[in-house]
């Protein structure tokens, strides 16, 4: 798949023959400020809401044991600065630590909307067909932590499952090969942005 909007600024990576700052994902506590995280959410519309799907081997299908929640996208020039703000980080990041080679959002960004009992299975962000070239995934934490119940984002990390911080304006980025899930969200709702960065396939 063709990258959706590449970055604009050209990655300095210097690489040696081991990455020893390679780590299981970052996060960026408050990257968006309050006001920022306010005007994200207000273009939620649930008339343009659709249910999410699962990507199996190239295609998008529905599979409600293993994901249920609302996406949306973002797109439209008046909503450029998030891309730009979360190319930013993605590039500083992936530069110090995950030393990939990407090139930008091969997506347009998401806003992903989980009411009580939406979840997301175990899963990869990486994969057959046009989900083979991410490279980093991104979610930025939309809702206060107090406006919903359960919902967290947690990782696999040698056999341990390990949440991430779900302050309010945290954006997190981990490589797309991670396993990674969202429990049930049990009271509330649960906003956030989910987008992917895309480069060459891996060799």
């Amino acid at each position: 798949m063709a990258i959706y909007k590449p970055f604009r600024q050209v990655q300095n990576i210097k690489r040696k023959d081991y990455n020893t700052d390679l780590v299981d994902y970052v996060w960026l506590t408050n990257y968006f400020t309050p006001e920022e995280v306010q005007k994200i959410r207000a273009i939620w519309d649930d008339a343009k809401a659709i249910e999410s799907k699962v990507n199996k081997s190239g295609s998008e299908i529905d599979r409600e044991d293993l994901r249920r929640s609302r996406i949306m996208f973002i797109d439209g020039p008046e909503h450029e600065w998030i891309y730009s703000k979360l190319a930013t980080a993605c590039i500083q990041i992936n530069t110090n630590r995950f030393k990939f080679d990407v090139t930008g959002f091969q997506t347009a960004l998401q806003l992903a909307s989980y009411g009580p009992d939406d979840f997301f299975e175990w899963h990869m962000d990486y994969g057959a067909g046009d989900i083979s070239n991410r490279k980093l995934s991104i979610t930025v934490q939309l809702s206060d932590e107090n406006e919903y119940e359960g919902g967290d984002l947690q990782f696999m990390i040698n056999h341990n499952a390990v949440s991430a911080p779900k302050t309010q304006g945290t954006a997190v980025i981990f490589p797309s090969y991670a396993q990674h899930r969202v429990l049930p969200v049990t009271k509330g709702n649960r906003l956030s942005i989910v987008g992917w960065i895309g480069g060459p396939p891996y060799r």
